[in-house]
């Protein structure tokens, strides 16, 4: 789960994380009046999305009078934005930053993350802040600094030091960077995070520490720990189809191609959606219905995937090892005739009681499909989906 920049700089300030003052607004009259609250000359507005790469795409504007903080709100208000990381119809913005300006002499970069591959908490520092960190790894992998943490002994001062050195950093802002990677591996241990970004960390005239911008992922496996924190959530940052499957318990994710699946297993799944791309086809969608799936699962499975209007066929893959296919059978034509399903259904059943499964298919009265295996599955979903869009 995702947070907004200005909810990871609220959690960012229980931990002692200096950030810019700041007020999250909905409208432009109230973003007049937080302009007025925080005072000065000038003031940032941010768009609240998902995204990075805002300020490219005009999301992050700075303006010089109280007017122009309220056109900039009405401007960003109600809008989609449209970044380098979101689909071309962008994301709604609903919320704004108003923030006051920061005296920059120097731009960081500072972030928090897994490393599945050390099994480790690693800290990233660089004196290349503001850039895309990819960029940076590839063009100048040098000016990365990585350091593990231990999980048993936690991050450790010399690391602190180590990272302050790496980027140059003298006197009291030298002591400051230690109070705010501590106060980060105290927020990410203690919150359940898998990433936490500040790009950029600048360093002010006043040799200030301040994290200008905050991106925070939580673990959603997590979330029933952190009820303030799931509370956060905003809908209206997510494809629609698959917050409704969390609701439902399902693993859904919204892809492009027009081959619909439904299989019970991750590792299945994706070894479906090879195959559609092998045989022609381009899968619509990753859907995970899970190992101990029930025929209204199944049911709601189905409706989600009709609600994609690019879907021209469906293929359904499962394998009955905890669940019984002569039950999921009954699902399927359930969810069919439930739904008005139009769209040919290719099923491919194996395991417990998979040739009774395959009875009750051919025997439904609908057209719902029985392949020999997986690979006369994704053929037939594939001719289907062509047939349907010629």
């Amino acid at each position: 789960m995702n947070l907004h920049e200005f909810q990871a700089k609220q959690l960012f300030t229980r931990y002692g994380i200096a950030t810019p003052k700041g007020q999250a607004v909905t409208n432009g009259s109230q973003a007049r009046q937080a302009a007025e609250q925080l005072g000065g000359e000038r003031w940032v507005v941010k768009a609240q999305v998902h995204t990075g790469g805002r300020g490219k795409a005009g999301g992050v504007k700075v303006v010089d009078t109280l007017d122009g903080v309220a056109d900039a709100a009405y401007e960003m208000l109600g809008r989609n934005l449209v970044t380098h990381q979101t689909t071309a119809e962008g994301l709604p913005v609903h919320q704004i930053l108003v923030e006051q300006p920061s005296d920059i002499v120097s731009e960081l970069y500072l972030a928090v993350l897994i490393d599945r591959v050390s099994q480790r908490v690693v800290f990233m520092v660089s004196a290349q802040g503001g850039m895309d960190i990819e960029a940076v790894a590839e063009e100048s992998p040098d000016a990365i600094l990585n350091l593990i943490v231990d999980p048993v002994v936690g991050l450790q001062a010399y690391q602190c030091r180590r990272a302050g050195f790496f980027l140059g950093l003298t006197g009291n802002t030298f002591k400051q960077l230690q109070t705010v990677m501590q106060g980060l591996y105290r927020l990410f241990t203690e919150n359940d995070v898998s990433l936490v970004e500040i790009n950029p960390l600048v360093v002010t005239g006043k040799g200030k520490l301040l994290a200008v911008d905050a991106k925070l992922n939580l673990d959603d496996n997590a979330l029933f720990r952190h009820a303030e924190l799931a509370a956060m959530f905003d809908p209206t940052q997510e494809d629609e189809t698959e917050v409704v499957a969390q609701k439902y318990g399902l693993n859904y994710i919204t892809l492009d191609g027009e081959v619909a699946c439904m299989v019970n297993g991750a590792g299945l799944a994706m070894a479906t959606m090879d195959l559609i791309q092998k045989e022609g086809g381009s899968p619509a969608n990753f859907l995970d219905v899970g190992g101990g799936t029930t025929a209204d699962r199944v049911a709601e499975a189905f409706k989600l995937i009709l609600s994609d209007k690019k879907v021209k066929s469906i293929l359904v893959n499962i394998f009955g090892g905890i669940v019984r296919c002569d039950l999921i059978a009954e699902g399927i034509i359930h969810a069919a005739k439930d739904v008005g399903l139009s769209l040919p259904v290719i099923v491919r059943l194996e395991g417990t009681n998979a040739e009774r499964g395959r009875e009750l298919l051919l025997n439904s009265g609908m057209d719902l499909r029985v392949a020999q295996d997986l690979t006369d599955a994704a053929r037939q979903a594939v001719a289907s989906a062509k047939e349907n869009i010629a």
